[in-house]
């Protein structure tokens, strides 16, 4: 169940309250990274203010950036597949959503509750890899085609150590449930950022690279590909690959909090209270900014990888050193 709630509600009801929640859940913590990460510290890291202009210190430029989207023309290239065209940036915002239906907020604040939500978190995330290949072939574009190209190849490199980045924490909690690996955390006493520091900076830097961010940015580098698998978006298809890019940020983000931070759980308090579900969302999104935080710090400041360099590091120093990580992990829970 979502919350706690005493009535009881038809399934037609407790579907659209579920649906405008997750509505709420995906593009709420878009437009704050979007705001605080993009407009403002990406600003202050450049000796710059950023958007002042459009409301108070600027806050309200996210709302003028979408009502900017939305007055453009909408255009399809004239030997594009259409249909292809038009549903790639769909397929990738919906597996967006997908990813948190299993994000736990509190003890009883779930979408839904399966016993492999990490397993469904990660198998999710790789739909995106279709819609972005969908987007570099149905523009009939040589650059777009390039960038949908390199987009799978480093999703398809970066998706083996985000899997395996996750494992020590499963062997830690025994459990693939992503409330029970936050209940564990809070019967160690213990976040499992400190035994799985090595996971925790896999998890970090793969998520980097399937957001395709700088210095992971090679499928839409701007000085060979023109933007790669955007390069023929406009309007609002090219605004939700952008929201896409920025919620996956935020719930990725969330789903680290959960895995190394303690989720929605508080040292010393106790994880099962009722009032956990009303405030379990807000410490789960005060631990998400923190994580988002490093993504879009290492965005701002790292220039570009090579596409050698990035493949190197995936296949010969990631995914050796996340081998190792999930073996000690191992020896230690036996041992210990």
């Amino acid at each position: 169940m979502l919350t706690p709630l005493a009535i009881e509600l038809a399934y037609w009801q407790e579907t659209i309250i579920k649906g405008v929640i997750g509505l709420v859940a995906v593009l709420l913590p878009t437009g704050a990274l979007v705001y605080l990460f993009l407009f403002k510290m990406m600003s202050f890291m450049q000796s710059r203010l950023g958007p002042m202009e459009t409301g108070p210190y600027g806050q309200l430029q996210l709302l003028a950036e979408f009502g900017k989207f939305l007055q453009k023309e909408d255009i399809f290239p004239a030997k594009a597949d259409r249909f292809v065209f038009a549903a790639a940036p769909f397929v990738v915002l919906v597996s967006t959503f997908m990813l948190v239906l299993v994000l736990p907020g509190g003890p009883d604040a779930t979408f839904i509750d399966i016993n492999t939500g990490i397993y469904f978190a990660l198998a999710v995330s790789s739909v995106s890899v279709i819609g972005i290949l969908m987007a570099g072939w149905g523009s009939a574009s040589k650059y777009s085609l390039l960038g949908g190209l390199r987009a799978a190849g480093q999703l398809i490199a970066y998706e083996l150590p985000l899997v395996l980045s996750v494992v020590g924490v499963v062997i830690m909690a025994e459990s693939l449930n992503l409330s029970d690996i936050v209940h564990k955390q809070n019967e160690f006493g213990m976040w499992f950022i400190l035994p799985q520091f090595i996971g925790f900076f896999l998890f970090l830097v793969s998520v980097q690279a399937e957001l395709t961010q700088p210095p992971f940015d090679m499928p839409q580098a701007e000085s060979e590909l023109v933007t790669g698998f955007l390069t023929e978006y406009s309007g609002i298809r090219f605004l939700l690959f952008f929201i896409a890019e920025f919620a996956t940020a935020a719930i990725f983000s969330a789903i680290g909090a959960t895995l190394f931070l303690g989720g929605w759980t508080i040292p010393f308090v106790d994880a099962n209270a009722e009032f956990m579900n009303y405030i379990g969302p807000l410490v789960l999104a005060a631990k998400m900014i923190l994580i988002a935080f490093l993504i879009f710090w290492f965005r701002i400041t790292y220039p570009r990888f090579r596409e050698d360099q990035l493949q190197r590091l995936a296949w010969k120093f990631m995914i050796p050193l996340a081998l190792a990580n999930i073996v000690i992990t191992a020896i230690l829970k036996v041992a210990l």
